[in-house]
Formats: structure tokens, sequence, C-alpha cells
């Protein structure tokens, strides 16, 4: 079989589908594995890399696409992609189609066989492709979500794992499933109150046998999660629906409750919503900059800058890095990216 190997195209998408030790371990079996120049740059393994595992590298996505009977990915082939595929084609890599309809509807229109990695299951039900990622996005989770309390990123200004004489932070996980159990692992680990909310009894027990003391556990009603979202310091979202949309557990007048600079991020995001908007425009092509630097004469001069995304980059019209009370130096620079 000719397996076809592209470069992710989708923003800030760094991993390959793909690594050199794949692609010999297929070699070896006798397949022909043809990847996209640049593939895995970013991750540091070079097109001499894959050539040397056996691999053919090709110029653009359009020969991977053309050469290959399948096609493996890591994200949702996005729209140029899908007008690459042909019937017959193997499509192989995560898709997360319920919240995507345009998506959906490009692949059957495509004609070719598109397998997600997240519907993949073993003899005991188990998702074995979709598991790793969803450890990583548990502990990947709370460590986002600590440097988000911070007050510096707008958060409340809350350790965690607290200090002698000042409590610890208050984490919940809605959700025990692989994602969850790895987000309470971490949180647990550097001293936060932990709680776990799952409708599972069974795997409520599992978890108390598991952690113990270390953790709370609650069965999961609307009363429950509305309590434990309020009095939180951060909240994961970690429930899964496989083949299905995330479910929303926490509403708008859930948040509206929760405490300033509280953080919620969800490690099931991919699954819960659309696609990401296309990204904003590099900083030269901004339609609007504030500079908040003690410089008088720049044009972009703000007194204050407005409530917006953020980013840190110096101002594009003085270039000079912003103070405080016009003395000392800030390690960043915050220009809007908002239209």
């Amino acid at each position: 079989m000719k397996i076809g190997v592209p470069k992710e195209i989708k923003t800030h998408e760094y991993r390959v589908g793909l690594t050199p030790d794949a692609v010999r371990e297929l070699c070896v079996h006798g397949h022909a594995v043809i990847v996209e120049r640049d593939a895995a740059a970013a991750i540091g393994f070079s097109d001499d890399v894959y050539r040397a595992a056996g691999a053919a590298v090709v110029a653009t996505a359009a020969e991977v696409f053309a050469a290959a009977d399948m096609v493996v990915k890591v994200k949702e082939p996005q729209p140029g992609e899908i007008a690459l595929l042909r019937p017959g084609q193997i499509l192989f890599t995560y898709l997360h189609l319920a919240a995507d309809k345009a998506q959906t509807e490009g692949l059957m229109r495509s004609g070719a066989t598109c397998i997600a990695y997240e519907t993949v299951t073993d003899s005991r039900g188990a998702l074995p492709l979709l598991s790793p990622m969803s450890e990583v996005a548990g502990r990947m989770s709370v460590q986002v979500g600590a440097h988000c309390l911070e007050k510096e990123q707008g958060g409340a200004g809350v350790l965690l794992g607290g200090v002698p004489g000042v409590p610890a932070g208050k984490v919940v996980v809605l959700g025990g499933g692989v994602s969850g159990t790895n987000a309470a692992r971490m949180a647990i680990g550097i001293g936060a109150d932990v709680t776990v909310i799952d409708r599972s009894i069974a795997r409520l027990k599992e978890l108390d046998q598991q952690f113990a003391a270390q953790m709370h556990t609650v069965f999961s009603t609307t009363a429950a999660i509305e309590q434990a979202v309020i009095e939180a310091d951060l909240v994961i979202g970690a429930v899964l629906v496989p083949g299905a949309a995330a479910p929303k557990l926490v509403s708008r007048a859930m948040v509206r409750r929760m405490r300033p600079g509280s953080t919620s991020p969800s490690t099931r995001a991919a699954a819960s919503k659309p696609a990401a908007p296309p990204p904003m425009p590099p900083p030269p092509m901004w339609r609007k900059a504030w500079c908040i630097t003690a410089s008088a004469t720049c044009p972009a001069r703000s007194p204050a800058p407005p409530p917006s995304p953020w980013a840190t980059r110096p101002c594009p019209s003085c270039s000079h890095w912003p103070t405080r009370a016009g003395a000392r130096p800030w390690p960043t620079t915050r220009i809007c990216a908002t239209a």
C-alpha cells in the first residue's frame, strides 16, 4: 500500500501523522510511504531522517494525496485538503465530525473512506487511539489553567497548591474518564483541592479507591455541578460522548456566578464546537494597535490599553517597549489585535 503523510496546515498544529520510526516499520513490512517536504520540521524530524527511514519526500501536499492509497494525518482535513481526496482513497485521522457539518458533507462528497481515530475501538470497547490524546489533554489542562490563574494573565492570582497559611485552590473536574482522571492526578500532584464529578457511580468508586482521601467524588446532577462550579478556581471540562458532540454542562448563568478571575479550560473543545475561525493576520496587518509606551511622539500612543485579546509584541508604530510610570521596562508589550 502507498501511504501518504502531508504536512499539517491547521493553525498551531505541529505534529505529524507518522514519525520516522513508524515509517521505517511500514517500509519493513513492504509498504511505500510518501511524506511532504518539512512535514515534521517543527518537531525536529528533518526530511533526511525520513529518507533514511525509507520514505519518499515530495514537495507538495497535492503530490502526497495524488500518490497515496491511504492518507495519514493528525487533525481533521481543511477545505483545501478535502478537495484533494478522491473516491476509494482512505483517510485516517482525527475528525470530530459531530461538531462540524461542513467537513462531514465535504468528506461525503469526496467519496473517500474516512476513518476517525477517536471512534476506533478495541476488543474491550475502549478507544485506544483517543486515549493517549486524552491523557495529554487532561494533564495539559491543569498546566494551562494554573497559568491562566496568574494575575498578569487576567486570573485571580490563585496558586493552586497553596502555601502554609493559605488554602489550596479548588479544582473541579467534570468527567472521570481518561482525560478527567489525568487532570485530577495532575491537580492532586500540585496540592490542589480536587473534586471530580461523574454520573457513573461505578467510576466514582474506582476513583475513590485509587485516590482515597486525596480527592472528593460527587455524583453528577445539575445542582451539584452548579454548586461546585461557582466555588471553583479552576473548572476542567472532560466529558466525552464517543462520536457525538460533548454535552454542555456549565451554563452561561453558572459562568456569570463564578468568581472573577477563575478559569475553565475544556479538554473536549474539538468535540463540542466548530473548527476555529481563521487566524488573525500577522502584526503588520493588524487594523488597530495601541502603543502603551512612554514615547509621547508615537502616533498610536494610548494612555491605557483597551480590553481585548493581547499578544506580546512591541509597538508596530514606534518599536518601543512599554513602561510603568514612564520608567521601568515591562518584560513584554501588549498590542491590541482586535478590529
